[in-house]
């Protein structure tokens, strides 16, 4: 014990376990648990997790307390406390537990029973869980609850967190992030401890210790805070060490510190060059020197495939060196002696490995295969970047990030001249290659944010150029402030881009510029003051990404959406936006604060002449101001707006009169989508005055719920005369009933009448209501797409049926998803797809056919001469009937499409039905 406290007290980091910050996070309150932790009487069972990334200061902290522990206890007991190393116990073989434990204790293996006796006073700190090197899951099937029975150590430490041995201990274990699910598997009703390390307070503090003038430690923590991704880091005590390592040398030379703290890559580059003594004047590095140095990046390379941190004398044997030839990188700190595993090295930290493990990559004649077959077990560029083994080894996304920071021809000049080795950039390529081969599918937003990740490491404005040359359509959710600095800096060499959407999360802009709240309190005026000075720095950000709206003239797209934006960052936004070298034609606005924000978003597209789409949703609630802002905008004479959809405008109808006047007055506009509108009968009788004037171009309106009753269905009829330019309407959840489709037929009948669509879906309708719609049907009607999906129209069935018979009957589309259609008749359907010559698509889903109705349906199918291409419908594929009836109308039938999957969702689900499809995120009339 007094050597073990030996260790603790001469930590690499002297004097810092105080300064380290860690909070409950989930099994208790940091009160209760503390006392409860240090009590021997305490009667339940405890296990404590610390939890958190590398270097912040688990393992102090683990040690920490368990001094504590064996301060309180060491008296009264056998030996209260052990001290499990994973990263040492990984590389030893098997043996029993009294075995593990004389290793801490050379008593304990006489003594199991007293031990065991003891129970409740015994701590077991089991450190670096996550270096346990198991295949997942097969630590819960392989347990032991024999003292003496050999087994592989990972079982026995298994078996110890199952509390098969030692069950009354108190145990506490140490891991990073990345194994909690693993664990989770064997501890039961655990305390989980988030290590935070360093806050930003203690940061502040330890530059201020490390540097002797208060001026120059102030301008070395600012370099860092600057630093996005960098400040994070500082987390970890042996970073802030790095930090003020590296800033110090270069501010006592009057050097600027700003780059060496633009990205992590620059920062270890620096560390790594400058560690190394300089050599003579007149004479290049130590001839061993690049030897060392590959030596060097091997191991760690290796290390990271292996994820392990932890090294021994056979393991630098095998690469042809010794301790001697790695001396510098051991005065320089960058390899250490380890602390708990005499004869074994580690890394100064964790990121250090990762740096030279991405240097490997570029050292000449180091690829994998290369240096005597020393390289097998470490993968290629196209493995390290794979989305595969980065889940499976975390650790390997920062190599990727190193990678890519060290694929700068600056650096590996620097890495030459400093080291005197040969460092190739044909990796480049290869990253190139990895980039463009699909390896990195713009599927996901966190896809999208892991290369501009890599790109802005690179700093390397050619390769960020060649990288994105091809990438047209870009989803950016912007989470902190790091997101916004690499967004920005790669959108400037972006310039194919033709589609970008924004996702702004809460925090990155200074909320109301004036006030600012957190946790329901004010910022204290200091507080304010650095927030605001962060917001400064944001918001230039934020110029720098919005400059590409006017900067590349072929995007035409943009989306903001789900993002909490700021007065400042708005106006921003829209200032880009009135440039007139900005040439955006659509434009989507949903859910974005403040809500003002869509008045300045309106204001900016007035008589802009590019605009042709224009989507608004979210706050716009009882926004007059911003309605009427439209309303000038569909009145400027330079108004180009083909599509215009406003999502749920309560105050709609306050604005309809002039509303109605600016669609009098514009003759661009062609779709208008209200949907969830409160507009309402009366609202949609003043909106009917406007669609009959002449000037009215609308061809596509959309009045979706929007409390629409059989009142207003006679002006709509009349208007649907009059317009022959509205050729699609969507009524769709609107409780209209028999009697206003009724109405609604009257007018459809009319020969002046032109509509094409109709959507009628979940309006109420019955069997009534679809003798109205046939009987129109059948006189040669215009309508071609009719969606009556989610009405109860049960036997109505056979009135579209006699309609789809007759000759006269237009429809090419016929939407009948969850109509509540009985089994008797499936035959009329049937007989009457034998007869049509038009019907193309069909939907039957959610509707239950039994295998007699699938049956009967087929064999109509089978016919060559039917014109149905497309036909959605419940059925079970699984089925041997199904299948053979499936592949006979398909062999028959080879035009035709049966979609059985997509009709076998719940009742609930609302039928998609094929009238509009996305093309560039807006539907697009048939």
């Amino acid at each position: 014990m007094e050597k073990f406290c030996s260790i603790w007290k001469h930590t690499f980091w002297n004097g810092v376990g105080d300064d380290l910050h860690y909070r409950i996070i989930e099994g208790g309150q940091k009160s209760t648990w503390l006392s409860s932790f240090k009590t021997s009487s305490q009667r339940r069972l405890l296990t404590v997790v610390l939890q958190g990334a590398a270097g912040v200061g688990k393992t102090t902290l683990a040690k920490k307390w368990m001094l504590d522990w064996a301060q309180d206890h060491l008296p009264e007991t056998f030996h209260s406390a052990f001290y499990l190393s994973c990263k040492e116990l990984g590389r030893q073989g098997a043996c029993t537990f009294a075995e593990l434990l004389a290793k801490k204790c050379p008593d304990a293996q006489e003594a199991g029973p007293q031990v065991l006796a003891q129970g409740q006073k015994i701590l077991v700190v089991i450190d670096g869980f996550n270096e346990l090197r198991v295949p997942s899951g097969s630590l819960i099937h392989d347990i032991c609850g024999d003292w003496k029975e050999p087994k592989p150590v990972p079982v026995l430490l298994g078996s110890l967190l199952k509390r098969k041995l030692l069950p009354k201990a108190t145990l506490l274990v140490t891991t990073r992030p990345e194994a909690l699910g693993e664990l989770r598997l064997l501890v039961d009703q655990p305390l989980f401890i988030e290590v935070e390390g360093f806050l930003e307070a203690d940061r502040r503090g330890y530059f201020l210790r490390h540097f002797e003038q208060q001026d120059q430690a102030l301008r070395a923590f600012r370099g860092m805070k600057g630093s996005p991704a960098l400040f994070p880091m500082g987390a970890a005590p042996a970073v802030c060490w790095v930090v003020c390592t590296c800033l110090k040398g270069q501010l006592e030379k009057g050097e600027d510190p700003a780059s060496t703290c633009r990205t992590p890559t620059s920062l270890f580059l620096r560390f790594l060059c400058g560690q190394c003594p300089p050599a003579a004047p007149g004479h290049g590095p130590a001839p061993r020197l690049p030897t060392a140095l590959h030596a060097l990046s091997l191991l760690a390379a290796r290390g990271v495939w292996a994820q392990t941190s932890l090294f021994d004398g056979q393991d630098l044997g095998r690469l042809g060196v010794s301790e001697s030839d790695l001396r510098p990188f051991l005065d320089g700190k960058v390899l250490q002696a380890d602390a708990d595993c005499e004869g074994c090295y580690a890394f100064l930290h964790l990121s250090v490995q990762q740096f030279l493990a991405a240097l490997f990559y570029l050292l000449d004649g180091a690829g994998p295969g290369d240096a005597g077959g020393c390289a097998q077990d470490i993968g290629d560029v196209r493995a390290l970047l794979s989305k595969e083994e980065r889940l499976r080894n975390p650790s390997l996304t920062r190599v990727g990030h190193f990678l890519f920071g060290l694929a700068n021809e600056e650096r590996a000049r620097e890495l030459e001249a400093t080291f005197g080795c040969r460092v190739s950039l044909d990796v480049r390529q290869e990253l190139l290659r990895v980039t463009r081969a699909g390896d990195w599918p713009f599927s996901s937003r966190a896809d999208t944010r892991e290369l501009m990740r890599c790109l802005y490491e690179s700093q390397e404005e050619a390769l960020v150029r060649e990288a994105l040359a091809p990438v047209k359509e870009l989803v950016l959710h912007l989470q902190s402030e790091r997101d916004l600095v690499q967004a920005s800096f790669c959108l400037r060499h972006s310039q194919a881009l033709r589609s970008l959407s924004l996702q702004v999360e809460k925090g990155i802009f200074l909320e109301n510029d004036g006030i600012f709240l957190e946790n329901d309190r004010f910022w204290e005026p200091g507080m304010w003051a650095e927030r605001s000075q962060q917001d400064h720095h944001s918001l230039c950000r934020w110029t720098e990404l919005c400059s590409v709206l006017s900067s590349n003239e072929n995007l035409t797209l943009l989306e903001v959406s789900q993002s909490y934006l700021s007065h400042s960052s708005v106006r921003i936004l829209c200032e880009q936006i009135t440039r007139v070298t900005c040439n955006l034609q659509k434009v989507v606005i949903k859910n974005v604060s403040p809500v003002h924000a869509y008045r300045d978003f309106c204001l900016a597209l007035v008589g802009k002449k590019t605009l042709t789409h224009l989507i608004l949703e979210g706050s716009i609630h009882c926004d007059s101001m911003l309605l009427l802002l439209l309303c000038e905008a569909l009145k400027h004479r330079r108004c180009n707006l083909q599509y215009l959809r406003l999502g749920s405008c309560s105050d709609f109808t306050h604005q309809l009169n002039d509303f109605s006047l600016a669609l009098k007055v514009n003759h661009s506009l062609q779709s208008l989508d209200l949907t969830a509108s409160e507009l309402g009968d009366e609202g949609v009788k003043l909106l009917c005055g406007s669609l009959r004037h002449p000037n009215c171009f609308l061809q596509w309106l959309s009045l979706e719920n929007c409390h629409l009753t059989e009142v207003c269905c006679k002006e709509l009829a009349s208007t649907l005369i009059v317009n022959q330019r509205l050729t699609h309407l969507s009524l769709a959840r609107n409780n209209l009933g028999d009697g206003g489709v009724r109405l609604l037929c009257e007018g459809l009948s009319y020969p002046e009448c032109q509509l094409q669509t109709l959507v009628l879906s979940q309006c109420s309708i019955t069997r009534r209501g679809c003798q109205h719609i046939s009987d129109f049907l059948q006189g040669d009607s215009s309508l071609t797409h009719l969606d009556l999906s989610l009405n109860p129209i049960a036997t109505g069935l056979w009135f579209l049926c006699e309609a789809l018979k007759k000759p006269g009957c237009n429809l090419k589309c016929l939407g009948l998803c969850g109509c509540s259609l009985p089994s008797f008749c499936w035959q009329d359907l049937a007989s009457a797809l034998a007869s049509n010559q038009r019907l193309e698509v069909l939907d039957l889903g959610q509707n239950s056919l039994g295998q007699s109705g699938i049956t009967v349906l087929f064999e109509a199918l089978k016919q060559r001469s039917s014109p149905l291409k497309r036909l959605r419908l419940r059925a079970d594929e699984s089925s041997a009937q199904t299948q053979k009836l499936l592949k006979e109308v398909r062999d028959s039938n080879p035009k035709l499409n049966i979609d059985c999957k997509a009709a076998q969702a719940a009742s609930s689900f609302y039928c998609e039905f094929p009238f509009f499809t996305p093309q560039d995120n807006f539907p697009v009339i048939y």
